[in-house]
């Protein structure tokens, strides 16, 4: 071991052997492995070892698939033998709701570029999967790359292949302590002192530990999970192939071939914690007793649907721990507010996502960024309230526990939750607000009569008809909106302006004026949509999504320089925003200031009531409208003021369900569906607010798309010929059977009366009038482009 190293990878286990070869791989050398045991001594040795490439997120599907295509190279690379049995796999639908959502599944891995699976019968499943029985079963959806790998064999081909690229690798020396110092890390192991510039955190189930040697509280906690393997099975002796990798998504278990038995693992309903504070240091190759009384019924369900385990006996019990985050997927990326200090940890299903995690975190650290849009397993989607013990319980457990069931996009699942609320919550809660959840805040989806539950559902839901009064009533009177969830940063100082216009690809609003300005990365993609307001007064702000503050933070950071300060306003400061024909008289009953007077875009700060308040003059929902701010304790007079001055203009609150409506009839994007780190100006739109005059992040990028080729495909607006189901995102579009496009976002415009979706499509099928078509719950729907904005083309209501 050497005294000094650029990385320092802690974590012997699968995910820090990935990150080691990864880094060895793209030029870094210098870096090691530390171990407090030897490889595999955690979760490793014990995991099931299952790969697919099908994932409902596509970005991590796609990383799944590098990490599918990894493993030969590793096993060639390194000469250790991974074990890996590409056995195929079948995922099983035992209901209604489930095999539509399973057809529905289907579309959406063709858009993501997964062609290597296909819808299937229960006969033909039964026939690939001659031990499965096919009792209460609907149909299935069978994959080619799905499979299982012997897991020790697979982490020691990682790390015998960084090695051969220079990686150093060091068992038996645990690390006891971590120091921050102005160049990096110093790493305290029993061993030695080790200074690097960067420590990565792949501790697994010793995660919380490493965490908080740096002051950093990880959202993590392992799991119990039990898997049974059986003893030989005649039916299997008799056949010349393997079984596929089952997973019976009613009977809560997954099944693959194991010799001539099987290994059936179980996602039980009645979950276990095990020692939240992370594992004993000791621990290494122990097991968790079995408990099978814990089990018992889905064990019920998994000898049902495979008789053939009732009659053999079992060989082995595994009741082993793995790591899991709130919502499941990994936590990875460089810690806010920790320089140098990179997470690589709750990775569940290390061997199925190892090789893509190592290969986006190497990339983030040498390059500046991954490769992938990665933020679905970025650290920074969660605050400093999920390091909360109670939060971190409820959820990880609420996530293990719905492993295999049945969630609805409409369905608000209650772990964790009421976290934060805005000032006025209790109130809107009497009036009938149904809440969803963004980040730690409670938002409002729309009002609903005493009594009332919203249906799950694929479809359309028993809340269409309210959604579709609160838009008529933003259209045609006022409506009015809590907004407390958008994230507002103030920027000050002397250097303010000048690093905004640095950081934002837009010009820089006047003083009393806003401006939309796209934020690039140095690579040219998009970082943000986001709003700047000038005050006036030697103070910005920077509006956005509320649940990217911690993201956005991490980057502004990232790009500071003296001379400016930036505070992050979302626990100081709520608001409400009036949208429709009448707003302007409702909020000019309530201030002497020339609130009138404002232009669209302008902004200002007005007396409103007893309240001093900032104001914009903007809207979502594309109507003349007013974005009001105020203090978080004024939260709820502002609703009550606000009412009360708009109760003969005959206003209605509502939620973002229906300015989800109302925005695409206008078609206007969001985050994380129109707009993504993962796409480009050009793409989307957003170059048409680009300053090309100036000098700003990702401009060299920017001009390079703008100047070569352009994009490959541009966002459009598409009404769809759809009946009781509207598309949500990542539908596949076609012409005449080519995919061409998929959908970014959808839903029903209730004004215009159509299924409207936004979709990124191939260029030369963008032009309005092109007749496609698009699948919606998994059948194919006639559509057609049409012009952007269905619902005030000019938008002259926004300026009126």
């Amino acid at each position: 071991m050497k005294s000094h190293y650029r990385v320092v990878v802690i974590g012997g286990g699968v995910v820090g052997a990935s990150v080691l070869y990864h880094l060895a791989k793209l030029g870094w050398r210098d870096v090691c492995l530390i171990e407090r045991s030897v490889l595999t001594a955690g979760s490793s040795w014990h995991a099931a070892g299952g790969i697919h490439a099908l994932n409902a997120d596509p970005n991590i599907a796609q990383l799944q698939a590098y990490t599918i295509d990894l493993l030969s190279e590793i096993e060639a690379e390194s000469g250790q033998n991974i074990g890996l049995h590409m056995t195929g796999g079948l995922t099983m639908a035992g209901t209604p709701d489930r095999w539509e959502w399973l057809q529905s599944a289907y579309r959406t891995f063709q858009s993501i570029g997964i062609h290597d699976c296909r819808l299937v019968s229960v006969e033909e499943a039964v026939a690939l999967n001659p031990i499965m029985s096919g009792e209460g079963l609907l149909g299935g959806m069978w994959a080619d790359r799905e499979g299982y790998i012997d897991t020790t064999g697979t982490v020691h081909a990682y790390a015998g292949a960084a090695k051969k690229r220079g990686a150093d690798v060091i068992e038996h020396n645990r690390v006891l302590e971590l120091n921050q110092t102005l160049e990096g890390w110093e790493v305290v192991t029993e061993k030695g002192t080790v200074s690097c510039e960067h420590v990565v955190n792949a501790a697994g189930l010793w995660a919380k530990q490493v965490g908080r040697m740096a002051g950093v509280e990880l959202p993590v906690s392992p799991l119990n999970h039990h898997y049974l393997i059986s003893d030989t099975i005649p039916q299997l002796e008799d056949i010349d192939f393997e079984v596929p990798m089952t997973v019976d998504l009613e009977g809560f278990t997954y099944l693959r071939q194991d010799q001539k038995g099987v290994l059936l693992g179980i996602y039980e309903i009645n979950h276990q914690h095990w020692m939240m504070d992370g594992a004993p240091w000791e621990y290494g190759f122990e097991l968790q007793q079995e408990d099978p009384d814990r089990i018992e019924n889905e064990l019920i369900l998994g000898f049902e649907r495979y008789p053939c385990l009732q009659e053999v006996g079992v060989k082995t019990w595994v009741n082993g721990a793995f790591t899991f985050s709130p919502d499941g997927n990994p936590l990875v990326g460089p810690v806010p507010g920790k320089r140098g200090y990179w997470s690589a940890c709750a990775v569940m299903a290390g061997f199925l996502q190892g090789g893509g995690v190592g290969k986006s975190l190497a990339e983030w650290m040498i390059h500046g960024a991954p490769e992938a849009d990665v933020y679905g397993m970025d650290v920074a989607r969660y605050g400093t309230w999920a390091e909360n013990r109670q939060y971190i319980k409820e959820t990880t457990g609420q996530f293990y526990t719905r492993r295999f069931v049945m969630t609805y996009p409409n369905e608000q699942l209650p772990a964790g939750r009421p976290l934060k609320t805005a000032g006025a919550y209790a109130d809107m809660t009497a009036a009938g607000c149904q809440w969803g959840q963004s980040w730690d805040l409670e938002v409002p989806l729309y009002f609903a009569e005493p009594g009332f539950e919203e249906t799950p559902s694929l479809r359309r839901s028993n809340a269409h008809a309210i959604v579709a009064a609160e838009c008529k009533a933003v259209r045609e009177k006022v409506g009015l909106l809590d907004i407390t969830g958008f994230s507002r940063f103030e920027v000050s100082g002397p250097n303010a302006e000048r690093w905004l216009d640095h950081i934002m690809a837009s010009k820089l609003p006047k003083p009393g004026r806003a401006r939309l300005a796209p934020m690039l990365a140095e690579d040219g993609r998009l970082k943000g949509d986001l709003t700047v307001f000038n005050w006036g007064d030697g103070t910005w702000w920077i509006m956005g999504s509320y649940y990217l503050r911690a993201w956005h933070m991490r980057w502004f950071n990232d790009h500071m320089e003296d001379g400016v300060t930036l505070r992050d306003l979302g626990d100081d400061t709520g608001g409400f925003s009036l949208a429709g024909p009448a707003s302007r008289r409702v909020i000019e009953k309530l201030t002497d200031g020339p609130v009138g007077d404002l232009p669209f875009m302008g902004c200002g700060a007005f007396d409103i009531g007893l309240l001093r308040c900032k104001v914009g003059r903007l809207s979502v929902a594309g109507e003349l409208g007013y974005e009001i701010h105020c203090r978080a304790g004024d939260h709820a007079t502002l609703r009550r003021i606000l009412l009360e001055a708009g109760a003969d203009e005959g206003i209605r609150e509502y939620g973002f369900n229906a300015l989800l409506s109302l925005r695409l009839e206008k078609s206007f994007g969001i985050w994380n569906a129109e707009f993504t780190q993962g796409y480009t100006p050009g793409m989307t739109g957003m170059d048409r607010w680009i300053d090309w005059d100036k000098s700003f992040v990702g401009k060299d990028a920017a001009l390079a798309e703008r100047d070569g080729n352009g994009p490959a495909q541009v966002q459009v607006t598409l009404e769809i010929a759809a009946e009781g189901a509207d598309a949500s995102g990542y539908e596949p579009i076609w012409s005449n059977g080519t995919q061409v496009g998929f959908v970014t976002s959808g839903g029903f415009g209730h004004t215009t009366g159509k299924s409207l979706a936004m979709a990124l499509i191939d260029r030369d099928q963008a032009a309005p009038g092109t007749e496609v078509s698009v699948h919606v719950v998994g059948v194919e729907r006639a559509a057609r482009v049409i012009p952007a904005s269905p619902y005030d083309p000019d938008g002259k209501v926004m300026r009126e």
